[in-house]
């Protein structure tokens, strides 16, 4: 028997806040490089060389619940963070006493960066791999001197694994289609 496997990432159509994101055909040549690509192909880490997992997300039983809404990647002070996928700087600043950088994609979903001092700023265009600042160190609970905490989410509150994006993601086993003749 044939089995067809399908991988997939999580995307999706709308976006939010006053920030869009761009659309297929408006980026810069630059930015457009990977349209070739299949979707599953279009994010990248953004450490390099590809980091160590310090922590790995764990959804919250409830939205409100506590979890950890991201991926926690060794890093080294000052070593630059690189966006994951092609879009819009949404924000970047302090929050909480640390900076924060957002990104928001083609497919909806937003991508943050923290601690980053930015060299971005808000309403910036953005290619796969660009530079948006330098880690900061002393991310709470890192066993390094550095860890880049790393999020995704669709919309104001639906938090995924970013690791997704650039891992194998979920694997789903389809039916074969019947052989001829039967």
């Amino acid at each position: 028997m044939l089995v067809a496997v399908v991988l997939t990432v999580p995307v999706a159509p709308s976006a939010s806040a006053a920030v869009k994101p761009p659309v297929a055909g408006t980026l810069p040549a630059a930015a457009r490089r990977v349209e070739a690509e299949p979707e599953t192909a279009r994010y990248g880490w953004p450490l390099r060389p590809v980091p160590r997992i310090a922590e790995r997300f764990r959804a919250p039983s409830e939205r409100w619940a506590a979890g950890h809404r991201g991926a926690d990647l060794v890093g080294a002070p000052g070593q630059e963070v690189l966006v994951a996928r092609d879009g819009v700087v949404a924000f970047a600043g302090p929050v909480a006493g640390r900076g924060v950088v957002s990104v928001l994609h083609p497919d909806g979903l937003r991508t943050t960066y923290e601690p980053v001092t930015a060299t971005v700023a808000v309403g910036d265009v953005v290619a796969r791999g660009a530079v948006l600042g330098a880690l900061e160190p002393g991310h709470a609970g890192c066993p390094a001197a550095a860890c880049l905490h790393w999020g995704v989410r669709r919309g104001e509150a639906d938090y995924l694994d970013p690791l997704v994006l650039v891992g194998p993601g979920q694997v789903r086993l389809l039916p074969a289609p019947p052989r001829w003749p039967w």
